[in-house]
Order: structure tokens, then C-alpha cells, then sequence
């Protein structure tokens, strides 16, 4: 097997191909970052062996492109976190850092951690275009929020007895209570640039409004059965779906912990045996959870007894939730399983018989 290291940059990307067995460089490629390019490159690929896998660092705005490319030439491909690559650098013989370091020591960070505990890329569905809508209107929200806080400064400024409530002008009630004023108010550039202000929070509200509705018909499309669970909205679910890109991408639920760092670390020492927060992983996917965990504890009695229960034990709230998110971590995974695969893959053992020979006899032990 051939590991194909890729250091991609907006103006070229460096591939390095490693043996999957020793570790040891083939050979070496850069290839500037456009699709013909990306074709030279492949037929270098090719020309090495027959089995390759290529590990690219995970850099989706400069990667992307070639991934795409790769995977629509039946390609496979891994995504290495850049976290270690810096680790594999740091423990290199070889000093320094160039485009060509930085790939072979991308392939090497794969191969030591494993090339089937990678996240393997895949070809975007329509996860990413729920990802895409989330993503454009949080930042619309930060937009409108900052325009709100503006404009309250502004209202107290001119009328310190007109007081609105924080995150009160996202209703309509407010701004029409503001907008009255404001028409009232004798001319001038404060009030002129405060109109404009409120103009531009009601288009970002109707905006915001008219995005929850589009992402509200995609998620009941893409994963009804997570929008049936109690607590789980619409925007908790499209953050969900969005981030996890596929949940066919981790084959345990165990993977699926671990990338989104519910799963405790281990962190035991002769006969101390103890585990540790994980605050790596998909921070966005953590905080989905997070805000998922809390509202089944408000809304759904039996969440709330297991958090209880959790307390009754000795746990403080903020590990009952932790708690509570690793088994959310598990449920999410088996509610976006496909049809027919509601359950995790049980790993068989081979029986083992054993003949065991004492001064009373002969038995077997199966």
C-alpha cells in the first residue's frame, strides 16, 4: 500500500508518496492547483502501484478542489487533522519545514495513527448545502446583532426613558414601536442613520425567518427521525446534520464519540485508573450536543430522571451532562443509521475450545 501525503496551497499542491509498510519516500510531486494539473498529478499516482490511498491535509477551502477530483476518479482518500501533522513534523529527523516536509509528514501522521481511524472524504450530498445554510445565517445573526446593539446605544442616547431590552428588536413588536418613534423624531443625522439601522435588522430578520423555513423542509426530509426526538429542533438537528457531513463516514458509534468529544480519554497509571475530559474533536458538533443535552433535561422526563441519577451518584450537573452527551453521541448515531441498520455492528469471536487434563479426568472448555 502507497501513501500519498498532499500539502495542498492555494497556488500548488505537493503530494509525497510513502511506503504504507516502512514509512520510507518513493517519490515526490508538485502540481499547480488547477484541474489540468490535477490529472498530471494523478497519472503520477498511477504510475506508482496499484494500491494508494491518499491522505490530505484537512484544509477544506484549499483542499476541496482535489478531493472532488480524486473521488470522482474513484480515488481513495483520507483527511488528516493539521494538529498532526505538527507532531509528526516536530519528531521528523529531518529539520526545517517546506511543502515537501509538510507531505511527507502528513503521510506518515497517517500512517501512524492508522489509515482506517481517519475520516475518509466522500463526495458532498446534500449535508453541505444544510451546512452552507447554517453557516450563512449565524453569520447574518452576528450581523444583526451587532446593527441591534448599535441602535440601542443610539435610542438611549437620544431618549434615555425609551428603554429596549436587549435582543428585543428581533421582534416584530419592537421595531414597530421603534420605527414610530424614530418618524416622530425631528430630522437630523442620528435619527437618519437609526432608520437605517432599523431598515437593515427588519431585511436581516425576514432573511433569517425565510432561511429556518428552507432548513426546516430539508431536515424533514434528510432525518425526520431526529427531528421526531424530544428537545431536538430544527436548528439543532440542521447543525447536527451539517457537521456530521454523513453518518455513513463513521463506522461505530465509538468514531463518532471520539469526533465530536463526548468520549472520555483515558488517563490511568499503574492501579490508578481514571479517564479525562476530551476537548478536541468537532467543537461545533460538541456544542450542538450541548445545547441538545440541556434541553432534553428541561423537556423530556426521562432525561431529566437520568440526570437525577447521574447527580444522586456523586456527579456534579456539568458531569451529568457530559455523561448524557456521550449517550446522545451514541443515540444520534443509531437515529441517522440508513433503513435496515438500527443497530451497531457486533464484533463476533471465533469460539475457542480448551482441553484441560487433572489427576480427575479430562474435560473441554468452549
Amino acid at each position: 500500500m502507497i501513501v500519498i501525503g498532499t500539502d495542498t496551497h492555494k497556488q500548488s499542491h505537493t503530494a509525497a508518496a510513502l511506503d504504507g509498510a516502512t514509512g520510507g519516500v518513493i517519490a515526490e510531486q508538485t502540481a499547480r492547483a488547477k484541474r489540468r494539473s490535477f490529472e498530471d498529478l494523478l497519472l503520477w499516482a498511477r504510475q506508482l502501484g496499484p494500491e494508494r490511498v491518499w491522505a490530505i491535509e484537512d484544509c477544506r477551502h484549499v483542499s476541496g478542489a482535489l478531493e472532488r477530483f480524486l473521488l470522482a476518479h474513484g480515488e481513495q482518500v483520507v483527511r488528516v487533522p493539521p494538529k498532526l501533522t505538527a507532531g509528526a513534523r516536530s519528531s521528523a529527523r529531518e529539520r526545517g519545514k517546506s511543502d515537501s516536509i509538510d507531505a511527507v509528514s502528513i503521510a506518515r501522521a497517517a500512517i501512524r495513527e492508522g489509515l482506517d481511524t481517519l475520516p475518509v472524504a466522500q463526495l458532498a450530498g446534500p449535508e453541505l448545502d444544510v451546512r452552507l445554510l447554517v453557516d450563512h445565517r449565524e453569520r447574518l445573526i452576528a450581523q444583526r446583532t451587532q446593527l441591534s446593539n448599535d441602535l440601542r446605544w443610539s435610542m438611549h442616547d437620544m431618549w434615555p426613558e425609551f428603554d429596549v431590552p436587549a435582543r428585543a428588536l428581533t421582534a416584530s413588536g419592537w421595531q414597530e414601536r421603534v420605527a414610530s418613534r424614530l418618524a416622530r423624531a425631528e430630522q437630523s443625522a442620528r435619527v437618519r442613520i437609526a432608520r437605517d439601522e432599523l431598515r437593515r435588522i427588519r431585511e436581516l430578520t425576514r432573511t433569517i425567518n425565510a432561511l429556518e423555513g428552507e432548513l426546516a423542509t430539508l431536515i424533514a426530509t434528510l432525518a425526520p427521525r431526529l427531528l421526531a426526538e424530544p428537545g431536538c429542533g430544527v436548528l439543532t438537528a440542521a447543525k447536527l446534520i451539517g457537521e456530521i457531513a454523513g453518518i455513513s463516514r463513521f463506522a461505530t458509534e465509538a468514531q463518532f464519540a471520539r469526533i465530536t468529544g463526548t468520549a472520555p480519554i483515558a488517563a490511568s497509571s499503574g492501579r490508578t485508573e481514571r479517564h479525562r475530559l476530551d476537548r478536541g474533536g468537532n467543537r461545533q458538533l460538541n456544542c450542538a450536543l450541548h445545547r441538545l443535552a440541556v434541553t432534553k433535561g428541561r423537556m423530556d422526563p426521562d432525561t431529566s430522571a437520568y440526570l437525577a441519577r447521574k447527580q444522586a451518584e456523586g456527579k456534579s450537573r456539568r458531569e451529568a451532562l457530559r455523561s448524557l452527551k456521550r449517550h446522545l453521541a451514541r443515540r444520534i448515531w443509531l437515529v441517522l443509521q440508513p433503513p435496515g441498520r438500527d443497530t451497531p455492528p457486533t464484533r463476533h469471536r471465533p469460539a475457542v475450545t480448551i482441553h484441560c487434563n487433572t489427576p480427575y479426568g479430562s474435560f473441554s472448555l468452549t
